[in-house]
């Protein structure tokens, strides 16, 4: 106890420690010469008690007035000399401490002491010092917060920054949601379009993505070409991550709307994307070794959100089960499907999502059109069955029953699995025109006659397009 009021007790100025120090060595001294005298007078001279005391009342009277003269003398003397030029360094230290930039150089009197005014300039100088290397440091921070979040989310950057822990490997659990996007059929576009070109689209494109999943608090986490993988809910006590990431996927597919308005007057092709979304708990943090690290996420939820994106055509977006359940108050959704996806022990089963409610009130401003009657057309095509990119068959005979412009049916020779991707070939010209590869992937609507399957397309050439809605118009005609 007596070790912690010592501790906390107020340390003396400058000003205090020097004139109680001078002061009682003076009173000390005085006192010793006082004793010395009297007793040399009273063994040495034969003074008697009463002269001894009324010496020693004179050497006093004599002793204080010294010891005020010199009290007085001293103090204006160590007041100039030292204390005020002590004094006036630290209170500019403290200014200094204050963010006061006019602290920096201070102005002593001319016949201060060597030493103070050395302590003044090394002061100065180490103060300099120390102001650069901040700004330094401040500038740096700056140009790796800027540089460093357009690589990953400014939210991730500063947990990083300003975190211990920000570069070890290895994470910790936390529930978000997953959205992953993609473009449908950019990869056809991509070998036929010029680099610069391509790369001024695809910039566009996840330049007016990234300010829309920005706006919903969403962090980017991998651009991988055209597909972006986006986590809603890390580093956030907030909860509702499952409608925030539904509210941001509606409004990714508006903005494509709007964007894609812009780019058609430049001859650019209508760019289609699906986007899939998955909530569960992952693994967020360090990726990697000492060599290469990675901020990211790991675990089975984000797999899910790529497998339920796989399933996606044009404009759709579809949301896993545990998004479902999270936002179900929320959300307007069509009917559930299933799909039997590799590798899987159960069905995957999803949601196509059309409008999220207040307060994030977004609705699709294009659905997908199931119903439409489209015009009966017969065309011979052959076609592939696709694993991804991968084509794992060889060609096959089929033929179309019906066109409109989101979907074929077709009479094909093989039986055809739900959501199973394929590629249509017309083998014919017209007008010096050839067609180019259709991308389309099976939809099971259950009215189709055996043999025949309904394919929603999700990629087809622009030119293609034009032939076949002419040809649907002079059907319907």
């Amino acid at each position: 106890m007596a070790k912690n009021q010592v501790r906390n007790k107020k340390p003396r100025s400058v000003r205090e420690t020097l004139l109680l120090g001078v002061f009682w060595r003076l009173l000390i001294i005085e006192c010793i010469l006082l004793v010395l005298s009297v007793a040399y007078r009273g063994l040495f001279e034969g003074a008697g008690p009463e002269e001894l005391f009324w010496y020693g009342i004179r050497i006093i009277i004599v002793v204080t007035v010294m010891m005020v003269f010199m009290m007085l003398t001293l103090r204006a003397f160590l007041n100039k000399k030292i204390i005020f030029p002590l004094e006036t360094i630290a209170a500019a230290n403290i200014r200094f401490a204050g963010s006061d930039p006019q602290a920096l150089q201070q102005h002593l009197p001319e016949d201060t002491s060597r030493e103070i005014e050395d302590i003044v300039s090394t002061r100065a100088a180490m103060l300099k010092t120390i102001l650069d290397i901040s700004e330094k440091r401040l500038r740096l921070v700056g140009l790796i917060r800027e540089i460093f979040g357009k690589y990953l989310s400014e939210k991730v950057v500063d947990e990083i920054l300003e975190s211990p822990e920000g570069t070890k490997i290895g994470g910790r659990r936390e529930k978000v949601t997953i959205l992953m996007s993609d473009l449908r059929g950019f990869t056809n576009f991509s070998e036929k379009s010029d680099p610069e070109e391509l790369m001024g689209l695809l910039n566009r494109y996840i330049g007016r993505m990234s300010e829309i999943i920005v706006s919903y608090d969403g962090i980017i986490d991998e651009i991988i070409g055209d597909a972006l993988l986006v986590v809603f809910g890390i580093s956030e006590k907030a909860e509702d991550h499952p409608q925030r990431a539904v509210a941001c996927a509606i409004a990714m597919q508006n903005g494509l709307r709007r964007l894609n308005a812009e780019i058609s007057s430049q001859n650019f092709p209508e760019l289609e994307m699906g986007i899939g979304i998955n909530t569960g708990t992952v693994i967020v943090g360090n990726i990697g070794s000492d060599i290469r690290i990675k901020y990211g996420v790991v675990g089975a939820p984000v797999n899910i959100a790529a497998r339920i994106e796989s399933n996606t055509l044009g404009g759709q977006v579809l949301i896993g089960e545990s998004t479902y359940l999270a936002a179900k108050d929320h959300i307007h959704v069509k009917p559930p499907r299933t799909a039997m996806m590799k590798g899987m022990k159960a069905p995957l089963v999803f949601y196509p999502v059309t409008k999220i409610d207040p307060p994030w009130d977004v609705a699709l401003e294009i659905l997908q059109v199931e119903n439409e009657n489209g015009a009966a057309i017969r065309l011979p095509f052959n076609y592939w069955s696709l694993r991804g990119k991968k084509v794992i068959s060889g060609a096959m005979y089929g033929e179309t029953v019906r066109i409109s412009e989101s979907w074929i049916e077709a009479s094909m020779e093989n039986v055809m699995e739900p959501f199973e991707n394929i590629r249509f070939k017309f083998e014919f010209c017209v007008d010096a025109h050839c067609f180019e590869d259709i991308y389309a992937k099976a939809v099971s609507t259950g009215n189709e006659p055996k043999g025949v399957y309904r394919f929603g397309i999700t990629s087809i050439a622009p030119e293609d397009r034009n032939i076949l809605k002419k040809w649907m118009k002079e059907v319907s005609d």
